[in-house]
């Protein structure tokens, strides 16, 4: 912890009793909480920063799609829009956001839906020709307004709530007692061999309630990247000199992935958008070389001048055990909460 974010402390102490007063008066009903008649999953995390948020979403969206009528609906993080929209034909990450977008483009069987007010958003979908059966919740953690039925917590292995402070002297949104609310608590970006031990001490620092699971998952990245036109083994790219580019919260899993001696890193502030001088500047130090992104940057880049030469490499949540019994938890849920 930097010597800014201790000074800062006594603002920490006011912006946790903010917090909790918040809950309580929703906890109480004093504060409105809106219902919907449908199974309602909300993923999000306590703190701010990557927790993995997106590939988990991703992983829901492939469990229910097949079989049920899904929508997700994010606040679309610094579009250049307002209001609710509903993805189509015409939609950008601009319009969107990159992550709605993201799921979108790779997911045309679903429903992909923005609003800030999740409330709103939710009612515009159900008053649509296309009533989804499941909505899914991005980001929504502490969007009270809404009383999801069903909450998953996010929490970075590196990173756990239960380590860290509320802003601005750590990065948490709300105090750890937020954690109640959940009903799966999912630890990511795990080592792929994290022993049962380890997650036995987890869990135990944690301290969960009884009926709360926990899970662990590891990022998984895929043996491929992609452009537009064609895909290439990243064992093939081991000796080739490339230039990487990130524009997300933690960038260091994906540089370590791909990188060797001879490449160049780029880094960006998460969500950003990439201006003329921005993509000159990529070009330049590219060179020829090939520029390999995330995906999440890749659906803001790939319309731009670097298209040529643009290649994404794609993740997913991988699930270290116990996949089949978060997968029955949630279809449960989802099924027992459905109008019949």
């Amino acid at each position: 912890m930097n010597l800014l974010r201790k000074i800062l402390f006594p603002f920490a102490i006011l912006y946790g009793f903010i917090t909790s007063i918040r809950n309580y008066l929703f906890d109480k009903g004093i504060l409105k909480s809106t219902s919907f008649d449908l199974p309602v999953i909300a993923v999000g995390n306590l703190s701010v920063g990557g927790t993995g948020k997106t590939p988990q979403i991703e992983y829901l969206i492939r469990l229910l799609s097949d079989n049920y009528k899904v929508a997700t609906l994010s606040r679309g993080y610094k579009r250049k829009s307002e209001g609710f929209i509903l993805a189509d034909a015409g939609s950008n990450a601009e319009i969107l956001g990159d992550e709605p977008f993201q799921f979108y483009q790779k997911f045309p069987n679903i429903q992909v839906a923005v609003d800030a007010d999740r409330t709103n958003g939710i009612t515009q979908l159900l008053s649509g020709n296309e009533k989804p059966q499941v909505v899914l919740l991005d980001d929504a953690y502490q969007h009270r307004k809404v009383k999801a039925g069903f909450y998953i917590l996010l929490s970075s292995y590196d990173d756990l709530y239960a380590d860290d402070f509320m802003l601005p002297t750590g990065n948490l949104r709300e105090s750890r007692s937020g954690a109640n609310r959940a009903n799966i608590v999912i630890i990511t970006k795990c080592p792929g061999n994290l022993s049962v031990e380890r997650q036995e001490q987890i869990r135990l620092k944690l301290k969960l309630t009884y009926s709360q699971q926990i899970y662990f998952t590891f990022i998984d990245y895929d043996d491929f990247i992609y452009s537009k036109e064609q895909k290439t083994a990243v064992n093939e790219l081991k000796n080739e000199s490339k230039l990487l580019l990130a524009g997300i919260a933690k960038p260091t899993p994906f540089f370590n992935y791909l990188k060797n001696e001879k490449d160049q890193c780029l880094t960006f502030p998460d969500h950003h958008h990439f201006s003329d001088a921005d993509l000159d500047a990529i070009q330049g130090k590219a060179g020829s070389q090939k520029i390999i992104t995330t995906e999440k940057d890749y659906v803001r880049l790939k319309d731009s001048k670097l298209a040529s030469q643009l290649y994404y490499l794609p993740i997913k949540t991988t699930f270290i055990n116990n996949h089949k019994n978060f997968e029955a938890t949630v279809l449960e849920y989802v099924k027992s909460n459905l109008e019949p």
